[in-house]
């Protein structure tokens, strides 16, 4: 079964905890253990040199002890430090035997017999070894060695140990385990429900968000997903809900889209066939025929223009529209695109202003979409316009730019929609009650043109008024060029050269 991002960030995470504090608990006994043996080492040779120090007034100068009558006073020494370090004191010849001490809390004497390897290194110096000490002792303990020094030379006399058992740093290293078991228990608890508490919060928008997309999925796109912070994932959610009303406008227009075609397509095409069919079947006399033929063309032309604007539509969401740019008279466009539209002027009477003020303005691009932009501009101008209105058409070139407007007078665009005009499949005339030949496609195809030229345009409009499109085209940068100043003077020399010529022959004038 495939974990969860939440079981594997807790997992992951109380691992990382649980290895530390395995860490950090292997340090702390070695630690510990490191101090006791260092404090135990320090306790078990200063008694050692102690009772060291006062055995030397018992032993002759030839190392003989003579502390057999005497030695009550050094066996007292012995079991007082044994006593209060809680180990075993005794002391030893130079053979291991040992002469006197206590073990174990009881008083020894001979026979027991004390490693010579142990005695030998005491005697040259400080011993310290960890074992049963010659099986004086059945359980490991700690053992120091310390000379008794009788001369001045230091030679030595005899042997003291003190030995420890080691049981204490295994009882001692038993309670700090426990202590720390307990302590990284309380401690793994809190880590785990702080960590699970954590990672809950920070997996939460990504279920949301999977939850979201899984309802985009079944064609939902109302779900968004609540932005609680402004790090990544609030960014990510931030992003998510913005891809989300994408989608939701994305979908909506798609919605529009099929339901534009379908009705664009469908009334041309029942009337089409309804025509053909009434003429086929002799319903529409022969003396109807050619006006209603007349017809079946307007609607063939109608299909012909959706269908161009489908592949225009296409070319520029592949990437694909290219231009072919060259210098062409954008005055002349726009009066033989206006001339296409003659009928329909004469038709509601409309005033056609500025082009008597119009000169010629020679632009830089691909002359076949920019006549494209000039006709749905017209088109949309003279649709729109009330009868008896005006259309006022004004072309001025600038230093690095040509500007069109194109203003009517009509009903205009309410400014709620004037943001939205631009937009794909977006029609103002909801009702199609003036606009029956558009998809709302015409603007955008046409703001798109002029960008791909470098260009853009604009609207402004006044309901009950008027409406203003504007577009501009960028003139192409010229280098600038040197003044020829060779002329001049060329001809300032063939000047001098004549009247020197006339000087030398006067006979000739």
């Amino acid at each position: 079964m495939q974990k969860s991002i939440f079981r594997r960030y807790l997992s992951i995470s109380m691992s990382i905890v649980i290895l530390s504090f395995a860490m950090l608990g292997s340090v702390m006994m070695l630690f510990f253990s490191s101090y006791w043996r260092n404090e135990k080492k320090e306790l078990l040779t200063q008694n050692a040199m102690a009772i060291a120090h006062v055995a030397e007034k018992y032993f002759a100068a030839d190392g003989q002890p003579f502390f057999d009558q005497n030695g009550e006073v050094l066996r007292g020494f012995a079991a007082s430090f044994a006593h209060s370090s809680e180990a075993d004191l005794f002391i030893t010849d130079l053979n291991g035997q040992v002469l006197m001490g206590n073990i174990g809390g009881q008083d020894v004497s001979r026979p027991l017999q004390a490693p010579l390897t142990a005695v030998k290194a005491a005697s040259a110096g400080l011993f310290e070894r960890v074992d049963t000490f010659g099986d004086i002792y059945t359980t490991a303990h700690y053992v120091v060695g310390v000379p008794v020094q009788t001369t001045q030379e230091g030679d030595c006399a005899a042997v003291v140990f003190a030995a420890a058992s080691v049981r204490s740093i295994r009882a001692f290293r038993i309670e700090v385990l426990k202590i720390f078991l307990i302590a990284s228990a309380a401690a793994l608890a809190v880590t785990f429900c702080l960590v699970g508490l954590f990672a809950y919060r920070q997996v939460r928008p990504l279920r949301q968000m999977s939850a979201a997309a899984r309802q985009f999925g079944a064609g939902d796109f109302s779900v968004r997903v609540p932005v609680e912070s402004n790090d990544e994932l609030g960014q990510l959610a931030q992003s998510f809900n913005h891809m989300a009303n994408s989608l939701s406008i994305s979908e909506g227009t798609r919605r529009s889209f099929i339901a534009n075609v379908s009705h664009e397509l469908k009334t041309p095409m029942t009337t089409i066939a309804g025509f053909i069919d009434g003429i086929l079947d002799g319903t529409i006399p022969p003396a109807e025929q050619e006006k209603y033929l007349t017809i079946v063309s307007s609607e063939v032309k109608r299909l012909s223009r959706l269908v161009r604007s489908m592949l225009d539509l296409s070319r520029i969401d592949n990437g694909e529209m290219q231009l072919h740019p060259k210098s062409f008279d954008l005055t002349a466009t726009v009066v033989s695109t206006l001339l296409t539209f003659e009928k329909s002027i004469e038709e509601k009477n409309i005033d056609v202003r500025g082009l008597e003020d119009a000169r010629p303005e020679i632009v830089s691009g691909d002359q076949d979409l920019l006549h494209q932009v000039v006709y749905n501009l017209l088109e949309n101008a003279v649709k729109f316009t009330d009868p008896g209105g005006y259309i006022q058409i004004q072309i001025s070139g600038g230093i690095d730019r040509t500007t069109v407007i194109i203003e009517n007078s009509g009903a205009g665009i309410s400014p709620e929609e004037l943001p939205h005009i631009f937009e794909r499949f977006y029609k103002t005339d909801k009702s199609r009650s003036q606009d029956k030949n558009g998809m709302g496609l015409g603007l955008y195809i046409v703001q798109t043109i002029l960008k791909l030229h470098g260009g853009d345009i604009s609207v402004r409009s006044q309901v009950g008024s008027f409406c203003r499109f504007e577009f501009y085209l960028p003139k192409p940068q010229e280098a600038p060029r040197l003044k020829d100043a060779s002329a001049p003077k060329l001809k300032e020399s063939r000047s001098r050269d004549k009247e020197k010529n006339s000087d030398k022959n006067p006979e000739k004038e």
